[in-house]
Formats: C-alpha cells, structure tokens, sequence
C-alpha cells in the first residue's frame, strides 16, 4: 500500500500517519482545523497535538475530504461520536474496495452501536477492520517500540494490514475477534477514570490493582454476552490496553479521573481543553449496552453514577466495597 488516507489529524491520527510514513508511502491526513492542516503542512509539525515532534514531507494535510477517495487504505481516527457524521459527508463517493481501519475507540451514544455497525451502517459495503491496542500517541510518534491489534473476520485483509503496517518498532497482530477488540477498546477509557479516582483518592496500589483486575472481568463478561472470544480479554486490545490506560498519568481518561478524586467536577475539567475525553462519553453509552445485555457491570456503573448524576464519589465507593463476596470464577 501506497497511499494511505487517515481521518482525523489529532495526537493519535498524527501518530499514526508518521508511524505507516516509510518506504515511499504518502499519508493523506484529514482535519477539519485549517490552521492546523497548514501548519504541518507548513512546519511539519502538529502544533496542537504532537508539538515538537517532526513529521515527514511524505505526510500531506488536507481539510478536504475528496482527497481521501483515492487512498488504498483509510483509517478512522475521529473521535467516536464524531464518526457517523463525517462519513456521511462522503460516504456516497468513497469506493467499495477501500478498507476502512476503524481506530477511534468507543460506542456510539445516540445508537448504543459499536463502531464497526455505524461505519457498516454508513457506507457501502466497504471491508472492515479494527485497530487498537496498548498504544500511547506520543510514544508511536517517536517511534519508540509498540504492538497493536488489526481485528477482521477477513483472515486475508487481517494479514495484508499486519503486513503493509508493521515494522520494527509498531507491530500488529491478527485477530479474527472485531467485537473483542471493541469492546476491550472503548471500556478501558471508562475504567481508566475509574483507576484514576482511586489515586486521586490515594486509596493505594493493593486498590489499583484490584480495581484493573475487576474491571477486567467485567469487560470480558459483556465481551462474552455480546459474542466476543473470552480469550481477547488477555491480549493487547483487553488486559494490555487495561493496563496501560489505568496505570499511567499520560492517560487522558486516567487524568479526569484523578482530577474528579480531587474534586473536580467533569465540566470543570472539560472545559478550556481540546482533548476529548472518550471515556465520559462511552460511560455513557456502556450503561445502555449493559442493561440490554442483561451483565453485571458495578464498577462501569459507578463511574455513570459519578459522571451523569452526580453521584457521590465517597459513596460510590463505599457501594463498591459493599458488595457481597463471591468467588473469583463468578466474576
């Protein structure tokens, strides 16, 4: 592959176009800032996003989503509630044969969809495939070592990504487990805020650990109900993602959540900032899909409480501590 297309020319957009930038290859990255667009394609440098860190003459930036037509890849890297709405504008010129490479992380509010049902909603009959895994955008961006999941039903597809975006220092692995790699995705931006509240709350590593573990088993439990392969839940997308979101500051959702054990509420740390709290958001559309999926999910649960009706956080806590013992197997 040639000529990649990538929508969305955020930090992990912008990561990923200098990641798949080698070899002679030209990135087409969309954004919808024209000050930014001329900016790298002026400086090359995402001043906003990824400042300090140059990009290759091979990256061109565009705000004009026909350029995207022609690529032999397109990668979605839009923030998820954002992703119906700006397919839709091109949806009706984007070729068939171009596989779009969903990358954004999350579940659609509005629908309770995940990603791969509102692009299969949206376009027509486009091959899909997903991509996610313990990947921070600075670090991708710098090169530094990093592996990642490309999830399809299209064994064939799956390993013509792996191979057409893997070098040494960015490695894919195959998985025929879209749902899995979804779900793993966007749950651990919700259970990112949640390890982030209990180290604002100081309540120590023994809590972290147990919290990451629990949070494990419940995104296994829906992954299971939604028809996931339990076995992704310890791979890259699952317990690898988990791992990575809950356990570092350098986390977006994981920074929300300790600003709220700080006492912060969500709007206050919201606003004044461009980054986009994907977290928030899925806590929102999770609780819809746990309730129609009939799956126990507390600490998911305690986390809308917080952030949707204001819940107290002491309290929430103490529900969660509060539940009955049960044995470990039962999740």
């Amino acid at each position: 592959m040639k000529r990649i297309g990538i929508l969305g020319a955020g930090a992990w957009g912008t990561a990923l176009a200098k990641a798949l930038s080698r070899e002679g290859r030209e990135i087409i990255l969309w954004g919808r800032d024209p000050e930014l667009v001329k900016a790298i394609n002026y400086t090359h440098e995402n001043v906003i996003y990824l400042s300090k860190v140059g990009l290759p003459t091979s990256i061109h930036a565009t705000t004009d989503l026909n350029d995207l037509l022609d690529v032999e890849a397109l990668l979605l890297v839009a923030p998820a509630q954002k992703t119906r709405e700006i397919l839709e504008k091109f949806a009706t010129q984007l070729p068939s044969w171009i596989p779009l490479i969903i990358c954004s992380k999350g579940i659609e509010n509005e629908s309770g969809q995940l990603l791969s049902d509102v692009v299969q909603e949206t376009v027509d009959g486009n091959p899909i495939a997903i991509l996610s895994g313990p990947n921070f955008a600075h670090e991708i961006v710098l090169g530094l070592p990093a592996a990642t999941t490309i999830a399809t039903k299209d064994r064939d597809l799956g390993f013509l990504l792996v191979e057409s975006f893997g070098s040494p220092t960015f490695r894919p692995y195959y998985s025929s487990d879209p749902v899995g790699v979804q779900i793993g995705g966007a749950l651990k931006n919700v259970y990112a805020i949640a390890s982030g509240v209990t180290s604002g709350k100081n309540l120590g590593q023994n809590a972290s650990a147990a919290l990451i573990t629990r949070c494990l088993a419940e995104m296994a439990r829906l992954g299971q109900r939604l028809g996931a392969d339990y076995q992704t839940f310890s791979g890259l997308s699952g317990v690898g993602d988990l791992m990575l979101t809950c356990s570092s500051e350098r986390s977006r959702n994981m920074h929300f959540g300790i600003e709220l054990g700080h006492g912060k509420t969500p709007n206050e740390i919201m606003s004044g900032t461009r980054s986009v709290f994907e977290g928030y958001h899925t806590a929102f559309s999770i609780k819809k899909l746990a309730k129609n999926a009939d799956v126990d999910m507390p600490v998911a649960e305690g986390v809308y409480r917080i952030l949707y009706e204001d819940a107290n956080i002491d309290a929430t806590i103490k529900n969660l501590l509060s539940r009955p013992f049960s044995e470990e197997t039962r999740f």
